[in-house]
């Protein structure tokens, strides 16, 4: 039976590219059947990975939104607090260069009251010591005056309460011809 077989389709001249009718069921069937179980279990998973791809997508891509818009707003906030630190230095180099023009006038003021305060003492022992130069010179400048006129006249006029007024009447006519003169 074997040989009868392989005799029969030896004989017969079957071509190689057209499938059997069993074949072609066959074939059809198990194509049917990998295309249900496509369907069925291959597509939905694919299409669940792809779904999930896309929402890790979107979601990165809010999420980067998010992170702009707060950099935005990072940035608009730094941004305001950089203006505000420099209109406070401005303010606080302004105040100090009115403190420090303040503490130079009140220390001009001090050292003027100073000088003041040592041109006043200055003027007063000036004064003090003219006024004890003047009492010593006008006992000397008398004493003299009056040793010499004993000298001129050859008495001595030392006593006399005259002499002495004739010495100060003297003495004050030149003071007031010196203060004329100033």
């Amino acid at each position: 039976m074997l040989t009868s077989t392989v005799i029969s389709a030896a004989e017969e001249s079957v071509n190689p590219l057209i499938p059997t009718i069993p074949d072609l069921v066959w074939g059809t069937l198990a194509f049917v059947i990998v295309l249900a179980f496509f369907f069925w279990k291959i597509l939905p998973a694919m299409n669940k990975a792809l779904d999930a791809r896309r929402e890790a997508i979107e979601g990165g891509i809010q999420r980067a939104e998010e992170a702009q818009a707060k950099a935005t707003a990072a940035l608009e906030e730094y941004t305001a607090k950089l203006a505000e630190a420099r209109g406070e230095a401005g303010t606080i180099r302004d105040q100090a260069r009115a403190d420090g023009a303040k503490i130079v006038a009140e220390a001009k003021e001090t050292a003027q009251a100073e000088a003041a305060r040592v041109t006043a003492n200055a003027q007063a022992q000036i004064e003090a010591e003219r006024q004890s130069t003047l009492v010593s010179l006008r006992s000397e400048v008398g004493t003299l005056a009056l040793d010499l006129a004993g000298g001129v006249i050859g008495e001595s006029l030392t006593e006399d309460k005259r002499a002495q007024s004739v010495v100060d009447r003297f003495l004050a006519e030149l003071e007031e011809s010196e203060k004329a003169s100033k």
